[in-house]
């Protein structure tokens, strides 16, 4: 992880001036070593945990008051547990090799103004009484602390740090994800897949980003962008390189001699027309047992309005036999149900998220009770239904 939050907030770097061993890790601002007292009344050392604010890793007023701790629950040098800062009993797992026992509550009457302030406020209530019992510690160890986690953003990841889900975001940290096909609902995936902390994302296709793209995919290029004429992936990895690292564009179709692009994938997705191509890219995924998600948009003009089905279809090692009974078609596109030239934006979205939905159920992220691997939304009775359950 950068460094730039502790150089950029004079809050995080009047901790560390002070002595402090603070780290950030997980979205998480954590302060190591602070002595405390047992029910035992023996002074041990346990772990502060807050959430961070932040915006251009710069810290902002903490937004909650609440803060996690790792140890067992603290006493007053008596041995008589602190009294009115329990807030709630874990454990709880809070990712990013994070984890607690407690949660306290202590509320000043103007509230927290900024970290020095809150963490040096729970370092003193728990260590107070350590200091009782044995004079002359304190939390201000003077340590170096370790160094803190790479990470593929730029800048913090606080968003599952607040939300309380970083264990379950960390399931997506080892994915190595291709994205095949960069089009209308290629691009809302790598906007949706951007923002996981996948180590790599990989994107495939051949084909320039033109006028009529910008007004289906995410973002607004401006006119001197459409002018340059990009390649679809190299637009994409332009956008999202701002935001992350581990991008890699491939401005190539998917073929015979492109398989190899697909080595060492662990997750796929199939954004691209029916066709020979697309049997080789499933054959290929297959071979190296790599799971992938295949989406396919199906939309008529009748009566004077728009009608049509979405499809999400994944294959995973356990389950594959469902993609070769007619599931995916690897016809020629003009034969393909899912397969039309007409395309919207909310579309494109909305099979895009349906898509990134399943990839994340299939990693354990969202819960998956009938663990569907095919599913139809229809556009006119606004109906979704599912196949291929396990």
């Amino acid at each position: 992880m950068s460094q730039r939050p502790f150089s950029r907030s004079s809050d995080l770097q009047r901790l560390r001036d002070e002595g402090y061993c603070v780290v950030i890790q997980g979205g998480f601002l954590v302060m190591r070593e602070v002595p405390y007292v047992t029910a035992e009344r023996e002074v041990w050392t346990g772990t502060l945990i807050s959430s961070l604010d932040l915006a251009d890793d710069v810290t902002q007023v903490p937004g909650t008051h609440v803060v996690h701790f790792d140890g067992v629950f603290p006493c007053t040098a008596d041995g008589t547990p602190l009294p009115a800062i329990e807030h709630a009993r874990g454990p709880f797992d809070l990712g990013g090799g994070l984890s607690a026992q407690y949660s306290f509550s202590n509320k000043p009457s103007t509230g927290y103004t900024d970290y020095y302030h809150k963490m040096s406020t729970y370092a003193a209530i728990l260590s107070g009484p350590a200091a009782v019992r044995k004079p002359g510690v304190n939390p201000r160890v003077f340590r170096t602390p370790e160094v803190e986690e790479e990470s593929v953003f730029h800048y913090t990841e606080t968003a599952s740090a607040r939300a309380g889900i970083g264990a379950l975001t960390d399931r997506l940290r080892s994915e190595t994800v291709a994205i095949i096909g960069t089009g209308g609902t290629g691009s809302y995936i790598m906007d949706l897949v951007a923002k996981t902390p996948a180590r790599e994302i990989r994107l495939i296709d051949g084909d320039d980003f033109l006028q009529h793209n910008a007004f289906r995919a995410p973002g607004a290029p401006s006119l001197d962008e459409l002018r340059q004429v990009h390649k679809k992936v190299d637009y994409l990895q332009g956008i999202y390189a701002k935001m992350r690292r581990g991008i890699v564009a491939h401005a190539v179709p998917i073929g015979a001699d492109t398989l190899h692009l697909l080595d060492g994938v662990t997750s796929a997705f199939l954004c691209m027309d029916a066709g020979p191509a697309k049997e080789l890219a499933v054959q290929k995924l297959e071979g190296i047992g790599a799971q992938f998600v295949d989406v396919g948009m199906g939309l008529e003009l009748v009566d004077g309005s728009l009608g049509g089905i979405l499809r999400v279809t994944a294959s995973t090692p356990a389950q594959r036999a469902h993609v070769h009974e007619g599931r995916v078609s690897f016809a020629n596109a003009a034969d393909d149900l899912y397969n039309s030239n007409i395309q919207v934006a909310d579309l494109n979205a909305l099979n895009a998220a349906l898509a990134v939905l399943k990839w994340k159920k299939l990693l354990g992220f969202y819960r998956d009770v009938e663990r569907e691997h095919h599913s139809t939304y229809t556009t006119d009775g606004n109906l979704m239904l599912n196949g291929h359950t396990s």
